[in-house]
């Protein structure tokens, strides 16, 4: 079933089909680059279409739609008449994600984007310009859908060829790491996970999770100060911040298992420790502390009687009445910057918290 919930940048996206201005393709099908499902993709037949989403909540809603679903860089090679994109607010990786989008365009072809006004829908839109020429536009919904002329040459291919390494996988952090633009924190230590890492205890032993790891610092971070460690699950719902994660986790001391995952949906094993920086954000720019607590209630299922949870939060959401129902204690060890460290740990006996 498709999704009923509101997309304006979805909905302004397909308004050039809507308002007869672009034919959907005879043959050969469509490509749409961040792809997410709801109402507008269903309105009229789209044969042909295939999506990629590496954001395991939108993958699974797609998937669920019974929309085609694609890893990013299978069939490479293909090209398609038109190739949809709802590019990423982060500079680099949305300039590389279009680049990609003409790369994939077969000749004669267009490519077709929007953006909200207030996360740079002009800037994009003279992206676009820069790479192929002649671009037209329609706004709707505070969303601006811009599309290419029919692609016969005129694209710049020196650009083309630069825009797609924008977001290129690179060593961060003294080369102690990989990763790339648009990865949360890409390429510094943001200031939340340094200060729980800073009062990590070195005493943590047992099973481990790390729950929306990221590119894998923090679990670098308890493996190497916590020596009792004997296993670790990285959960991560990006994919492209999961592959990062595998490569700068190759060489742990531990078996590692890397999930593609939403965490809000539970976890599939039981641990020792839990550790976790739970984003606070959705795909938009509002605060989500619902994200949080369902990471806590998570981790206070999975957790062992006398397991132990180390999060870190921003100071001003409200987690502290579903940590008090999930765990038997809960300790605030710092506060700092904004942010606060804290320590629940399970009760010994009694059923699963719900």
């Amino acid at each position: 079933m498709p999704s009923d919930r509101q997309d304006d940048a979805l909905t302004t996206l397909m308004l050039p089909f809507a308002n007869g201005l672009l034919d959907w393709p005879a043959t050969g099908g469509a490509l749409f680059l961040r792809a997410r499902d709801g109402w507008p993709l269903h309105r009229q037949p789209l044969p042909g279409l295939v999506c990629e989403q590496g954001f395991r909540p939108e993958a699974k809603a797609l998937e669920h739609a019974g929309l085609a679903l694609r890893e990013e860089g299978e069939a490479a090679d293909r090209r398609f008449p038109l190739v949809m994109l709802l590019p990423p607010r982060q500079r680099a990786e949305s300039r590389a994600l279009m680049a990609r989008a003409v790369a994939a365009t077969a000749p004669g072809g267009r490519v077709l984007a929007c953006v909200p006004n207030n996360e740079g829908a002009r800037s994009a839109e003279d992206d676009l310009k820069q790479l192929v020429g002649k671009v037209s536009s329609l706004s709707k919904h505070k969303c601006r859908v811009f599309w290419s002329a029919p692609l016969e040459g005129g694209v710049d291919a020196d650009l083309l060829a630069r825009w797609r390494d924008l977001d290129a996988i690179r060593p961060v952090l003294d080369g102690r790491f990989h990763s790339r633009p648009g990865v949360f924190a890409w390429d510094r230590v943001d200031t939340a996970s340094a200060l729980l890492v800073e009062h990590l205890p070195a005493d943590l032993r047992g099973r481990a999770a790390d729950l929306g790891a990221g590119f894998g610092y923090l679990s670098h971070a308890l493996l190497g100060r916590c020596a009792g460690i004997t296993a670790l699950d990285v959960f991560e719902a990006e994919a492209r911040a999961l592959a990062l994660a595998r490569r700068n986790l190759a060489d742990a001391r531990v078996p590692v298992g890397f999930h593609w995952h939403d965490v809000t949906e539970g976890l599939p094993g039981r641990y020792d420790v839990v550790v976790s920086n739970p984003p606070f954000h959705g795909q938009g720019r509002g605060d989500r502390p619902d994200i949080g607590r369902r990471f806590i209630q998570a981790a206070a299922q999975a957790l062992e009687p006398g397991g132990r949870l180390w999060m870190v939060a921003n100071r001003h959401l409200p987690y502290e009445d579903v940590l008090d129902a999930a765990f038997g204690e809960v300790r605030v060890h710092a506060q700092r910057d904004g942010f606060k460290v804290i320590e629940g740990t399970r009760a010994r006996g009694g059923g699963r918290p719900r």
